[in-house]
């Protein structure tokens, strides 16, 4: 039995497709081992969303090269897929692969063990407007709580700061049968949540209109709660202008849908966010936030933002901070500037220093962390529905509610995998604390 290691850098859907790719690698009879240990094959599934993952890949594709000279070494996703010539020059890479071909892996892979060391397999794929949806079968073998399944790759947006579009080409969707097909798979895995996930979610269904299908994401939302023995659905991240009011409402009505929105913001400027390329201003951004809290009052809304993008002045940041305040975040993801090579940004005048990037995050952060509390204090006394994943010692289990919060109670690992309701009581840190009801 031939061993392979895996080694995932960047976002859920790369996790999600590591997760795809394992499945396919075990049906082919191999055995998935530690990636620090010895193995046959190392797969690295890269990242380029910034240099830091960019710089990341390449130092994990020479740490495999280096401590396993004799080894098949794999490299896939979205960095040979953008900058294949970088990766081919690599010494010691056997394969490379970018976005597309996934489902012909081990066929590749064990094509080039008959040929090793004598050139490298390069499968990198251009796509194009015709190119289809990969529905690859999700992996079963991880974490058995909660389950990430891609139903959409892609985007169109081009925002002037992102190498993505680059990356993982125009808009794509799984099927509303594949989606049933794999979340009956994942229910009779044991797992209790399935977190549907993309690049641009929000647009998921929308390349279909050319061919009569007229789906959206409510559409795919409700393939998954259709599978008996589903227990609870949660969304990946999306695009506030694409949350459909049917979304909502069904968000409001069905208990199995968690209250729990991620809607990236990237700044609180105007004229930022129009030198982004974003679909919205801030004036649009405020009028759905109120739509959905109106819709459903209790939703945990989280966001990611941008500081320092290329001509962002000191008061520029003042007014992202202010809004950032005033939006009422339960969380945001925050980001110094990452150049791109390629994208429009990359060669916009006024770029901003790293010291004034890393001093922006720095102030951000602590209107986050005075949000988040925020957050937490309007859940204590409340009773809300908990996923319980993990133990924190021996005597408390964690897991996650609904609005996307941590949430510790006395209890010990026969709790895993379980949901429960809990009174909340307090706060420690990060976290909520309560008792289950």
């Amino acid at each position: 039995m031939k061993k392979i290691a895996f080694y995932t850098l960047g976002c859920k859907v790369n996790q999600a497709d590591t997760a795809s790719m394992e499945g396919i690698f075990r049906q082919a009879g191999y055995e998935v081992v530690d990636f620090g240990s010895q193995a046959d094959v190392y797969l690295i599934n890269t990242c380029v969303v910034t240099n830091t993952g960019q710089r990341k890949s390449r130092q994990i594709i020479n740490r495999a090269v280096r401590h396993n000279p004799l080894s098949l070494i794999v490299v896939t996703g979205c960095y040979p897929q953008t900058a294949p010539e970088e990766v081919r020059a690599i010494a010691g890479v056997d394969v490379i692969i970018g976005n597309q071909e996934r489902g012909r892996i081990v066929e590749l892979v064990e094509q080039a063990l008959e040929n090793k060391q004598t050139e490298i397999l390069d499968n990198v794929q251009k796509m194009t407007v015709d190119t289809k949806f990969e529905e690859l079968g999700v992996g079963t073998e991880m974490d058995k709580t909660r389950a990430f399944l891609k139903i959409q790759e892609g985007c169109n947006q081009y925002c002037t700061y992102c190498i993505i579009p680059y990356a993982r080409g125009p808009l794509r969707s799984r099927s509303l049968e594949s989606i049933r097909a794999e979340v009956t798979k994942l229910v009779a895995a044991g797992y209790k949540e399935v977190v549907l996930i993309g690049i641009h979610l929000g647009c998921y269904g929308k390349e279909l209109a050319k061919e009569g299908l007229h789906v959206t994401l409510y559409d795919a939302v409700k393939a998954a709660l259709s599978v008996e023995g589903m227990c609870r659905v949660r969304l990946g991240s999306l695009e506030s202008v694409e949350v459909e009011p049917r979304l909502l409402e069904l968000m409001a009505t069905e208990p199995r849908l968690c209250k729990h929105l991620h809607l990236p913001l990237q700044s609180g400027c105007d004229k930022i966010l129009q030198a982004m390329h974003r679909p919205y201003d801030t004036a649009r951004f405020t009028e759905l936030l109120e739509q959905i809290r109106a819709q459903v009052p209790d939703v945990g809304i989280t966001t990611d933002v941008i500081v320092g993008f290329p001509g962002e002045t000191e008061e520029d940041f003042q007014t992202t901070l202010h809004f950032a305040e005033k939006c009422g975040f339960a969380k945001m993801h925050i980001f110094p500037y990452s150049k791109r090579k390629g994208t429009p940004a990359e060669k916009m005048p006024n770029q901003v220093d790293e010291a004034v990037k890393s001093e922006r995050a720095a102030r951000l952060a602590a209107v986050d962390e005075k949000l988040h509390h925020k957050m937490l204090e309007s859940m204590v006394g409340k009773t809300v529905e908990v996923l319980f994943e993990q133990p924190v010692d021996a005597s408390h289990m964690e897991g996650l509610c609904g609005p996307y919060l941590r949430v510790v109670v006395p209890g010990t690992e026969e709790l895993a995998n379980t949901i429960a309701q809990v009174k909340i009581t307090g706060i420690v840190d990060d976290w909520l604390t309560g008792e289950i009801v």
